[in-house]
């Protein structure tokens, strides 16, 4: 059995070792490349100043969060920036003059791209593979939310990490209102929403909103490892786990411990989790395929 999983292991990883990166250059085109790694990278590149989010920038990146849920070959997605900004949402990076000439017409406009932006998001969060955030400098608004809805979340040491809805006169999105108190409690979320609070990189760690803070020139090469790493792991009991942490908080002891009794249960019956024990009792290291 352990000859029969090590054959298909080698087929199945030289038929899904590529990435996919859909970014909008500066030209506002989506394109593609491919190269080693069975992680979907997934860039933001917007055409309008610091990574500002338009209706025509949430269609793409909710087509591309989607391609990359659902694309099986993919085990592992990055989502990562280029510039001096992560991304800053709607208004904060000089999207503003959209809303402003919707006129009345601004809330329909809000509500359009926000739908978008909540499916991609509800999409990252639920898909039954791993996600990993690079951040490199400043996330504000939905720019933020999108940093929370990571499992591992790198930052740079010039990343910061503002909310800053009030100061447009706005509510929060991107599950902002849902995701803060999870990660940093009631209280800390009231200071950060109402007051608009600015976190470097050291406090944001502190907070428990980032997973390891790096030096810039790090970032990338931390970018490169650890999505890897996921990416050769075992991808359904990744997913499970994502499943059973969205749920913990929302379901009691009992019900809980019978989704991870369901949960245990189906991971040893894939694959990877009959690699696993294999590779255990033979005391080598297991190679998992994903399955």
């Amino acid at each position: 059995m352990r000859a029969a999983l090590r054959q298909q292991t080698l087929a199945i990883t030289a038929a899904d070792r590529f990435a996919v990166s859909r970014r909008r250059g500066e030209d506002g085109r989506a394109g593609e490349d491919r190269s080693g790694g069975r992680c979907g990278r997934r860039d933001f590149g917007a055409s309008k100043a610091a990574n500002a989010i338009d209706l025509a920038f949430a269609e793409q990146f909710a087509a591309g969060v989607s391609a990359c849920s659902n694309d099986p070959a993919i085990r592992c997605v990055l989502l990562r920036a280029e510039g001096r900004f992560f991304c800053v949402g709607f208004c904060v990076g000089g999207d503003a003059t959209s809303f402003a000439d919707a006129g009345p017409a601004m809330p329909d406009l809000l509500r359009q791209e926000t739908d978008l932006l909540h499916a991609a998001c509800s999409e990252l969060a639920r898909m039954m593979k791993p996600l990993v955030v690079a951040v490199q400098g400043f996330a504000a608004e939905i720019g933020f939310s999108l940093a929370m809805v990571g499992d591992i979340v790198l930052a740079s040491e010039e990343a910061q990490f503002t909310l800053a809805y009030t100061a447009v006169g706005l509510t929060p999105d991107g599950g902002a209102s849902w995701l803060l108190p999870r990660l940093v409690g009631l209280r800390r979320a009231q200071q950060m929403l109402l007051l608009n609070t600015r976190l470097d990189a050291q406090a944001a760690l502190a907070a428990g909103l980032v997973t390891e803070v790096v030096t810039a020139a790090e970032l990338t090469a931390r970018a490169n490892v650890v999505p890897a790493e996921l990416a050769a792991g075992p991808t359904q009991a990744y997913g499970r786990i994502r499943s059973l942490l969205l749920s913990s908080l929302e379901s009691g002891l009992d019900d809980h411990l019978d989704r991870e009794a369901r949960a245990i249960a189906a991971s040893g019956g894939t694959a990877d989790g009959q690699e696993g024990v294999a590779a255990l009792l033979a005391k080598c290291r297991a190679v998992f395929v994903g399955d």
